[in-house]
């Protein structure tokens, strides 16, 4: 536990005296400042009589109101989520191969299966602070543009559906960090997570009949963004993601203890 408590010290350095850190939660919030412009648009649209382009973009949403709202938050954790926690474990594994400092960070007096456990430790603090900018910025902003029907009631629901939602995502973003590992830097693991969301996609509109099993695509379906109809999951769905994250987490641990990292 020793050995854990430095290298996970090590690792929070590393990410806290870096830009990339603040530059992720700056995009985070950005993203959904813009959405609550749109959303704000679309309460007002006379604003924008003369821009047909943004006309079509902001009713996007149809009826304003906090349960539209929170669908919208769910959908951005579940997709903009993905990439943005897929980026921050291919930042975290994949910077010691492309900064060339594996070899360094191997030579120290402490386990391999320590460093890749503190970075997990880290991905999971880092994934959590930014799936709670998300949805408290939103609610600020919800709050700012005064989207009508606020209920504490139905924003505590909202919060626990979007914090279970943040899970899975996370939970299925695990692997990214076997692929920066396997393919020694950032091009991997960011073309496999195009490739997957390429994928998702089109299991959603060509065969949804699958989507519950496929790992990737359960967070947006327990979300209810994809449909109410579709987030009553059954109980195989939770296991699939469940081993999914267990699968990344062995894979990248099994990758630095026997693999070569000349």
């Amino acid at each position: 536990m020793k050995g854990l408590y430095a290298a996970f010290l090590a690792e929070s350095l590393k990410v806290w005296r870096s830009k990339i850190l603040w530059i992720i939660i700056l995009v985070f919030a950005f993203i959904v400042v813009m959405i609550g412009l749109l959303v704000f648009i679309s309460m007002h649209p006379g604003l924008i009589n003369s821009s047909s382009l943004l006309n079509a973009k902001a009713s996007f949403l149809g009826t304003v109101d906090w349960s539209s709202y929170f669908v919208l938050l769910y959908q951005i954790i579940a997709a903009i989520g993905l990439m943005g926690f897929s980026f921050v474990i291919s930042w975290i594994f994949g910077r010691e191969y492309s900064d060339r400092t594996v070899k360094d960070l191997l030579s120290l007096p402490v386990s391999r299966s320590m460093i890749v456990i503190s970075k997990f430790i880290i991905v999971i603090i880092w994934c959590i602070l930014l799936f709670l900018v998300i949805f408290f910025l939103g609610i600020l902003t919800g709050i700012i543009i005064k989207i009508p029907d606020w209920s504490g009631e139905a924003t505590i629901h909202a919060f626990l559906i979007f914090s279970i939602t943040s899970l899975l995502t996370i939970l299925v973003s695990l692997p990214v960090a076997f692929f920066a590992s396997w393919g020694r830097g950032y091009l991997l693991p960011i073309g496999f997570i195009i490739l997957i969301m390429i994928i998702t996609q089109f299991i959603a509109a060509g065969i949804p009949g699958i989507a519950p099993f496929f790992p990737w695509a359960i967070p947006t379906l327990y979300s209810g963004a994809a449909g109410p109809e579709k987030s009553h999951l059954e109980v195989i769905s939770y296991i699939i993601v469940f081993f999914t994250g267990i699968a990344g987490i062995t894979g990248t641990v099994a990758w630095w203890r026997f693999a070569d990292q000349n």
